[in-house]
């Protein structure tokens, strides 16, 4: 196969070749110059290697503008390698931190400035002044509020003459129906004050006259009452193991002993299963919570008289409490 007329075959080496383009010298059967990619011929399409000729001088003189190649010329082989994804960037764990601190910040600055419109509430305060009653717990009965006994001893319901199981009805001339009515008074009433009170005991209405007293002299008289040098009375019975006995037909009003405990003073004094106690040294006993505070404030050794209900007939038996 003969060159294409633009290859120059003056050439001191009959298998050279000259590029026209450059003057490179070029093996005969290369088909592009290795030196600026014209266009030689025929040839292989692809070579390896770089073959220097020593010796040879260009026969043309090099093209002064930059070789731009033939509109059909192969293009210079491109690695097939893609450009690298870009990776999307993970916000650390400090930067999640600092974003929830400053959200918290917003949040709490929004909050105050809808606190700062917003009607005002007034700060809860505990009234430290308030009077005391003297009772152990209320709860709502038909016809008024009752309680389960008086605490502490000499306290203002224990000296007015109230006993757990009364059923008050009115507080300085006040009607009451639930708990919240009768403790919103007496939290109202100015310490010292003396009050009426009526109440119902075994279906009778009765009155009574009970001064309040502050938080400061209720302490003090609980505080005498549990540390008192005597110690705390003994009877040998559970208040849980007992029945209140509301009898109005036998007009019996008291507290039936469902238990008694072996050598224990109830026992030994004669005391029995299904007693109905009315009375403790004349207090009237119609609950087993007001029986149990008697008989702790009681002082061992001292001797009482219970009064009791025993197959219809009334007996009153002498009792010493032992010591708990």
């Amino acid at each position: 196969m003969q060159p294409p007329d633009h290859v120059n075959h003056q050439s001191g080496d009959s298998g050279t070749i000259a590029c026209t383009q450059c003057g490179a010298p070029m093996p005969r059967e290369m088909r592009f110059c290795r030196a600026c990619g014209h266009r030689l011929g025929e040839g292989p399409p692809e070579y390896i290697e770089t073959t220097r000729f020593p010796n040879v001088t260009a026969q043309t003189p090099r093209a002064t503008s930059p070789y731009v190649p033939p509109q059909g010329g192969p293009m210079t082989y491109q690695p097939a390698t893609p450009y690298p994804a870009k990776r999307k960037r993970k916000l650390s764990g400090m930067t999640w931190i600092i974003i929830i601190i400053a959200a918290l910040f917003v949040m709490g600055g929004a909050l105050s400035a809808l606190r700062k419109r917003g009607p005002r509430t007034p700060p809860f305060t505990m009234n430290l002044k308030r009077s005391y009653f003297g009772v152990h717990d209320f709860d709502a009965v038909a016809g008024g509020v009752t309680f389960d006994n008086v605490e502490p001893p000499d306290g203002p319901a224990d000296k007015a003459g109230l006993v757990g199981g009364d059923i008050i009805q009115t507080f300085d001339g006040k009607r009451v129906t639930d708990e919240d009515e009768i403790s919103n008074l007496w939290r109202q009433t100015p310490i010292g004050k003396t009050v009426e009170i009526t109440y119902l005991r075994d279906g009778e209405l009765k009155k009574t006259q009970l001064t309040t007293i502050s938080k400061a002299e209720a302490d003090d008289l609980e505080s005498a009452a549990r540390n008192r040098p005597e110690g705390t009375g003994y009877f040998g019975f559970e208040s849980r193991q007992t029945t209140r006995v509301a009898d109005s037909q036998t007009k019996t009003y008291g507290v039936r002993l469902d238990w008694v405990q072996a050598n224990r003073p109830a026992d030994l004094f004669g005391l029995k299963v299904g007693d109905i106690i009315t009375a403790w040294d004349d207090v009237p006993i119609r609950t087993g919570e007001e029986l149990a505070a008697r008989v702790r404030r009681a002082i061992p050794k001292s001797s009482v008289i219970i009064t009791l209900v025993r197959d219809g007939q009334q007996m009153k038996i002498p009792v010493t409490i032992g010591r708990a």
